[in-house]
């Protein structure tokens, strides 16, 4: 079996798995959707979005920096696993 590159499609399905069980579990709402505005639900406050955040730096070992803390790059599943693909991506050696 070929591995897949850092962007490949296997890897964004792995990533929003994660994303998507670290938030079912912590919301404890599994009728979230992938596209679904979780600021916008009303299901974050800021000590979440550190939680959220610090998920994300210890599952894929990456640091976000302080430009990628916009509220849009962690509104959805889709918009974080874009945000650690887009990551994964600048890490990949060329």
């Amino acid at each position: 079996m070929a591995e897949q590159p850092a962007g490949g499609v296997a890897a964004d399905a792995e990533h929003k798995r994660a994303i998507r069980a670290f938030l079912v579990r912590e919301l404890d709402d599994d009728s979230l959707r992938d596209d679904e505005d979780i600021f916008e639900a009303g299901y974050v406050n800021s000590l979440f979005a550190m939680e959220l955040v610090t998920f994300i730096e210890g599952t894929f070992d990456m640091t976000i920096d302080n430009e990628d803390l916009e509220l849009e790059n962690f509104s959805s599943v889709e918009r974080i696993a874009a945000l650690v693909e887009s990551k994964a991506g600048a890490l990949s050696p060329r």
